[in-house]
């Protein structure tokens, strides 16, 4: 280690150390400050500047270093995070007028993709509940509405029956920042919401579709570990989020053809930038497709 590198060490360990102090952070926080830094600082002396003298730049460069080298937004965004703490502690030490790491562009997150569930496999978790009890009856025509609309959980166990326009083929949905919309469900659907009501309980007196226990709404974790069960019990793996079905409806629609601007409407998303994701679902599962089925795609596998 050449002089340079164990000064800079120094450096950063004692401003560290007066931080923790001053911040009451624990050992751990300290500890993954003084990576960071270190981290930083080793880019910054290969690109002939410092720590203590890089300018905006250079933060700039060496966050996108950060990015082309594959790392996760969330490890990028706390490297980041300990620059510019390190920089605004420089500026109250009157050791910087400036703070090149502040008013740099947003960090964009990464949205995962959601799980993808294929169409056997949602016949498989339809079929799952025993509709010869009440219970089963009822689980099987909300997994159907579920499917059929691409209805958020905490939307259908809220269902009150004077949201059903069961003539129309409507449900109405209040959904995120109380937004209504209307929501068709098809033919199936509509099978079996009939039966249901048919064999719907009416004591106790309750306005909910799908009551829980007392006539009260069910909780979206009980419909959940519900879902879990019939899953394990179908054999599917891996085991279903409570979203899989409303990912499949959103999904199956764009395979079918559907416009993306519908399934935005459908889905109650405030921008069709949410909704493309599905839009990327898709285009992974016709890699999947070629790769698996066509015979350049078997060669190169």
């Amino acid at each position: 280690m050449d002089q340079a590198t164990s000064d800079i060490e120094e450096r950063i360990t004692g401003r560290l150390q007066r931080l923790a102090m001053l911040r009451g952070w624990s050992a751990q926080t300290a500890q993954s400050y003084r990576s960071d830094l270190l981290h930083a600082s080793a880019f910054f002396q290969a690109n002939q500047t410092t720590l203590m003298q890089a300018d905006q730049a250079a933060v700039l460069h060496y966050l996108a270093s950060l990015r082309r080298d594959g790392l996760k937004e969330s490890t990028i965004q706390r490297r980041r995070s300990a620059l510019s703490t390190w920089f605004t502690y420089l500026q109250d030490q009157g050791q910087r007028e400036d703070h090149p790491a502040r008013h740099l562009p947003r960090l964009r997150k990464s949205r995962p993709l959601p799980k993808l569930m294929g169409e056997q496999d949602v016949e498989a978790l339809l079929n799952a509940p025993d509709i010869h009890t009440t219970t089963g009856l009822r689980d099987r025509t909300m997994l159907e509405v579920l499917y059929a609309t691409g209805l958020r959980v905490s939307e259908l166990v809220h269902l009150r029956l004077s949201d059903m326009d069961m003539g129309a083929g409507l449900v109405r949905v209040i959904g995120k920042g109380d937004k209504e919309r209307l929501v068709p469900f098809g033919e199936e659907a509509t099978r079996w919401l009939q039966e249901w009501m048919a064999m719907r309980p009416t004591e106790p007196a309750t306005p909910f579709l799908f009551a829980g226990r007392k006539g009260a709404a069910m909780t979206r974790q009980n419909f959940w570990l519900r879902i879990k069960q019939y899953a394990l019990q179908a054999g599917i793996k891996p085991l279903p989020s409570p979203h899989t079905l409303r990912h499949a409806f959103a999904t199956h629609l764009l395979n079918h053809g559907a416009d993306l601007r519908a399934v935005q409407m459908l889905l109650g998303h405030a921008h069709v930038t949410t909704t493309e994701i599905y839009t990327h679902v898709t285009r992974v599962r016709l890699h999947d497709v070629v790769n698996h089925s066509h015979p350049l795609g078997q060669a190169v596998k």
